[in-house]
């Protein structure tokens, strides 16, 4: 699986699927469409500065509340390449994996990394690389299953291939 490498948007505990994607907007489910109200709740500047391959990293419980998968989807159509946290919300987290969004829970990096560095991910060995501070994080790799999802785009894509 490709590295992931882009500038960090830091956000803190409890970051919950309202405000990832709020749900006024939920009457689409058009990847596009939710990519372009990503977030605003809790940062309004994040659609218009973030990138293709930005990286999130936010604290405890990120993607709690309601099940939706719009929350996930939302995230990886604005361009993000991955979410870092000190922990995810169960749901949430499964959502992520089946729509083919990375992510890696790493307390160590979350604690030490900050709005605007470069963070490069290697899947493959759950490392992250603060390539700003020139410090580096064991996370948890991915198994080759959850990566192969992942490299297929979603879950469904896999099936298919299948």
């Amino acid at each position: 699986m490709e590295n992931a490498i882009g500038t960090v948007f830091r956000y803190g505990d409890n970051v919950d699927t309202d405000v990832i994607i709020p749900a006024r907007y939920l009457n689409s489910s058009d990847p596009a469409e939710l990519a372009t109200h990503c977030m605003e709740d809790i940062d309004t500047e994040f659609v218009k500065k973030v990138k293709k391959g930005d990286i999130i990293v936010a604290d405890k419980n990120f993607g709690c509340g309601s099940s939706r998968e719009h929350a996930p989807i939302a995230i990886k159509a604005a361009g993000v390449s991955c979410v870092i946290a000190e922990t995810f919300a169960r749901i949430f987290y499964r959502n992520a994996i089946n729509i083919g969004l990375p992510i890696i829970e790493c307390p160590e990096a979350v604690k030490n990394i900050e709005a605007g560095d470069t963070v490069e991910v290697n899947f493959d060995t759950g490392m992250i690389y603060n390539r700003t501070k020139g410090t580096e994080y064991k996370g948890q790799a991915f198994p080759p299953f959850m990566q192969k999802i992942i490299a297929a785009q979603g879950l469904v894509n896999y099936i298919n291939q299948k």
